[in-house]
């Protein structure tokens, strides 16, 4: 265990820059920010901590976590000061972790029931959906490039720790995408406001992926054109539509329960 004391030091220096996705691109990595996150990386996958920073007068509330870490990270305390500018929220708890980057799973190893994600541009959307999806039973989930990044600060506190535990696949299209998932037999469902009701559905098999688009413009015609149903939720009041991780939760709660 190491004691770091300035901002100026580049380890610091570099976790700082990881609220970036320029940043986070460029190392790697991303930072695990309190007491959950961290003890979340260092639980669901340790080999993947590269620094461990521990407020000092926080050694003793986070002995336990201290303990976990791989023998291959470095472990830093820091003052006050630093913990404050290395953390990325208003009242930092006295740890974080810097986690590296997971590499995007292939699509043809994802399996089970799947999500995908066209150009959902809020991250706390894409962290909503990624925490409920892991809660709901789903294997794992496709991002298209105009979604917000999974790893970014808002996002990742939203997953609750999520984004470590469901292998996600980083795709240039969703069209392309959806077209391989229905040539290895998969019921692709689009979310769609004009298509058929959802609750009346057919009978799907286990092996499906629910497509959900954009907060404001939905899926791209391409993209649903592609999906084997188009389904949408019931608008019994006045409300057109529901937000993203909503309708997304709705659908996947359903689809594994019957």
């Amino acid at each position: 265990m190491k004691e770091l004391t300035s901002l100026k030091n580049p380890v610091v220096q570099a976790a700082r820059a990881l609220d970036t996705a320029k940043e986070r691109t460029r190392q790697g990595a991303f930072l695990c920010d309190g007491e959950h996150m961290a003890g979340e990386a260092l639980s669901v996958c340790p080999e993947r901590v590269r620094t461990l920073f521990v407020q000092q007068d926080c050694l003793e509330r986070f002995a336990a976590l201290v303990d976990k870490a791989p023998a291959s990270a470095e472990v830093y305390t820091v003052p006050q000061n630093v913990m404050a500018a290395i953390s990325q929220v208003k009242t930092p708890q006295g740890i974080a972790a810097v986690v590296a980057l997971p590499e995007s799973v292939p699509l043809d190893e994802q399996q089970g029931r799947l999500m995908l994600l066209e150009n959902v541009q809020d991250p706390g959307n894409v962290g909503t959906i990624l925490r409920t999806l892991d809660a709901a039973g789903f294997a794992g989930c496709i991002l298209t490039p105009g979604c917000a990044d999974p790893y970014a600060p808002k996002a990742l506190r939203a997953t609750m720790g999520s984004a470590l535990r469901i292998p996600l696949s980083f795709v240039d299209s969703a069209v392309e995408a959806v077209e391989v998932l229905n040539q290895r037999g998969y019921a692709t469902i689009a979310a769609s406001l004009d298509g058929e009701p959802f609750y009346q559905r057919e009978a799907l098999s286990e092996q499906v992926c629910v497509l959900i688009g954009n907060e404001g413009q939905g899926l791209t015609p391409q993209a649903q054109a592609a999906c084997t149903h188009r389904y949408k939720l019931p608008m019994r009041g006045g409300s057109e539509s529901l937000n993203a991780g909503i309708a997304a939760a709705v659908m996947m709660y359903d689809l594994m329960n019957r």
